[in-house]
């Protein structure tokens, strides 16, 4: 399941710089408040951690909008506070005997998300901030993050719908991968 999850992720990539490449001469980074309209972008999305002992669970994200146009006045941006969940499950990673459960994860972020609005479809995004950590099984833990980032990108169906992919960056031990759908509200 790791190695499927890494090719997957690996052709999801390429097929997002080839498609980027051809959408250049489209480019609205330049035009500030070129984007859609929203005050809340609600995702479902399914979280995947492929690099540590391969978790798989739901999760959500919720973000607010909080300047329509972000930082940087000469660009299409914006940013967002946002907060979510993620549970993890992972296979029965227990020593013999131990006895203890399958493993399970909850991650609760807290993030400042700053999106860049690319092209009509496309937009990016960079999310620091902190994150909860919750576990049960054989490593029961809590713990925080207190320093966390995540970043991805948003295909764009139409100015309420995307298609949204995001990473946790750098791979630290149970690091996710989600893929989902953005609901801009």
């Amino acid at each position: 399941m790791r190695r499927f999850a890494r090719v997957a992720l690996a052709v999801a990539l390429a097929a997002a710089a080839t498609i980027a490449r051809r959408a250049a001469a489209e480019s609205i980074i330049k035009q500030p408040g070129n984007h859609p309209s929203y005050a809340f972008e609600a995702e479902p999305h399914l979280s995947l951690d492929p690099f540590g002992d391969t978790g798989l669970g739901p999760g959500f994200r919720g973000t607010f909008v909080v300047v329509d146009n972000g930082f940087v006045d000469s660009i299409n941006n914006s940013i967002g506070i946002g907060t979510g969940l993620d549970l993890l499950f992972y296979g029965d990673h227990c020593p013999k005997n131990a006895g203890c459960r399958s493993r399970r994860n909850a991650i609760v972020p807290v993030v400042m998300q700053w999106n860049f609005w690319l092209h009509p479809n496309w937009s990016v995004f960079g999310e620091p901030g902190l994150a909860f950590r919750f576990g049960s099984g054989f490593d029961k833990n809590f713990g925080i993050d207190w320093f966390t980032i995540y970043g991805g990108g948003r295909y764009h169906f139409s100015d309420s719908v995307a298609l949204t992919l995001r990473l946790n960056a750098p791979f630290w031990p149970d690091s996710t991968v989600s893929i989902g759908a953005s609901f801009l509200l």
